[in-house]
């Protein structure tokens, strides 16, 4: 397993430390598709990811999904840490996209370890720099055509792509009609052919070209 403390170097410095703490931290070991948490829910404890990868998720009451960030080995997560701070709950979903190993650290923990000045400045230069992603990620979702992030989602898969109208929707926090609309839009336009749970790319440089009206 790897070592905690060359992931994250600050935990050299907590107290207690993880040595202090054994076993009542994990690791844990979790597969693929295994929710860690849940929105709504109280934070059970603060996770560290030492291998794999936790996507963390908003979900609509329609069923709708937008993915918020990744967190993956030496990366700190966003909702757990203000769950923490604020005693309230969970605003978002965790769910292992790979076998994941963690540690979970408690919440009376956490608050400890907030004293020590280097683990406080990870935590604090985190909300920074996650509020950057979802900053990109609002300005996505609230200003840019749709269609042109449908293209975007497209590209990159290859040329015959199992994917279903609702798995796109879900990718692009939209829900499932209007997805279907732009793919029979895409389609007349002789640039994709749809199939059952399945999309042909016919004319890949036009999407592209409606893909590179998004920002880099």
């Amino acid at each position: 397993m790897t070592d905690p403390v060359s992931l994250y170097p600050a935990l050299a410095q907590v107290i207690p430390s993880l040595s202090e703490l054994g076993a009542s931290i994990g690791p844990m070991t979790t597969p693929a598709g295994t929710v860690l948490f849940d929105a709504n829910s109280p934070c059970r404890g603060f996770p560290l990811v030492l291998e794999g990868e936790v996507k963390v998720s908003r979900h609509s009451g329609d069923g709708r999904s937008l993915e918020l960030y990744r967190v993956v080995p030496g990366e700190l997560c966003l909702v757990s840490s203000a769950c923490l701070f604020r005693s309230t709950p969970l605003s978002a979903q965790g769910i292992t996209t790979k076998p994941t190993t963690l540690l979970l650290i408690p919440p009376p923990v956490f608050a400890q370890w907030l004293q020590t000045p280097a683990f406080r400045d990870d935590v604090l230069g985190l909300f920074a720099e996650r509020m950057a992603d979802l900053t990109v990620l609002v300005d996505a979702v609230a200003f840019h055509k749709l269609d042109s992030r449908l293209a975007a989602a497209l590209l990159g898969r290859g040329q015959d792509l199992a994917l279903t109208h609702q798995s796109l929707a879900d990718e692009l926090g939209t829900v499932r009609e209007i997805i279907t609309r732009l793919l029979r839009r895409f389609e007349r336009e002789g640039w994709v052919e749809l199939g059952r749970s399945n999309i042909q790319i016919r004319d890949s440089a036009a999407l592209r070209a409606l893909a590179s009206t998004l920002p880099s």
